[in-house]
Parts: C-alpha cells; sequence; structure tokens
C-alpha cells in the first residue's frame, strides 16, 4: 500500500479586474505575488513564475545546509545560495546553483555540505521531473445583475 504525505499546497488566483499577468498565490498562511517584468507587458509586482522556482530552490538549499550544519555542531553565520536558470539554444535549459559559505570551514565541511545540497527535496523534485497530475474543473462567472 501507497502512503502519501502532502508536502505543501498552494493556489493562484487571477481575475479580469486585476492587472494583466498578476497572479495572487497563497501557501498556508503567507500571500505571495507572482507578476511578469514591465518589459513583458507586466507590471513587476513579484517574481515571476521561474523567479519562484529559483527561489524554492535556493531557499531550500540554505535551510537544508543550515539543519545539516547545525546538527553537526558547524557554525555557520551565513550561507547565500544564487540560482540561474540558462536556457541554450543548444544545450537546452539549465540551472547553476553558486553557494557561497564562511571561509572558516574546513575543506572536509565544504565537501560534505555540497554533497548535501545535491540532495536537497527541491534539487531532487527537479531532477526527478515530478509528475503533474492536472485536472480542469468550471467556476461559476457571477452575472451582473440589472440595475434599476
Amino acid at each position: 500500500m501507497t502512503t502519501t504525505t502532502h508536502v505543501a499546497r498552494a493556489v493562484g488566483v487571477t481575475s479580469a479586474s486585476a492587472p494583466q499577468w498578476r497572479v495572487e498565490l497563497r501557501s498556508g498562511t503567507h500571500h505571495l505575488v507572482a507578476d511578469e517584468p514591465t518589459t513583458m507587458s507586466g507590471g513587476d509586482a513579484g517574481p515571476t513564475p521561474f523567479g519562484l522556482l529559483l527561489c524554492s530552490l535556493a531557499a531550500c538549499t540554505a535551510m537544508t545546509l543550515r539543519l545539516f550544519a547545525e546538527r553537526r555542531g558547524w557554525q555557520l553565520a551565513a550561507i547565500e545560495v544564487s540560482v540561474v536558470y540558462n536556457v541554450a539554444d543548444v544545450e537546452g535549459a539549465s540551472i547553476v546553483r553558486t553557494i557561497s559559505l564562511p571561509s572558516e570551514l574546513t575543506d572536509d565541511q565544504r565537501g560534505r555540505l555540497a554533497d548535501v545540497a545535491e540532495r536537497t527535496p527541491v534539487t531532487m523534485a527537479i531532477r526527478g521531473g515530478t509528475p503533474i497530475t492536472t485536472s480542469i474543473g468550471a467556476v461559476e462567472t457571477p452575472t451582473p445583475r440589472p440595475t434599476s
């Protein structure tokens, strides 16, 4: 028997009264906005969908590395994770992740953290090509009431 655990849930909503590409997002008690930059006819009110994907990878990487280091008693003043999504004509898409760690860490500690970064939950989901099941439902559009 298979057990399914829901790890996260998010809802995105747009409407005819909202700016063209703006999407209001909810995840738990958190509210975010996704949008396109002004160069793409958006309002630049929030990250693009790819920007949000990269934020997820950066956040998961930093959190996972901090957890790993704390469990070993390693002091990490800061962890910086920079992530870039590239699309090349021939090679296709790729993500480049650069992790900056305190200089006080030993080469062995850096190596172990590099290994851990390759196995974060979001890294594994992206690399594994998580299957997506889509269903379409109908939403009733309110009919304007006649005014007298």
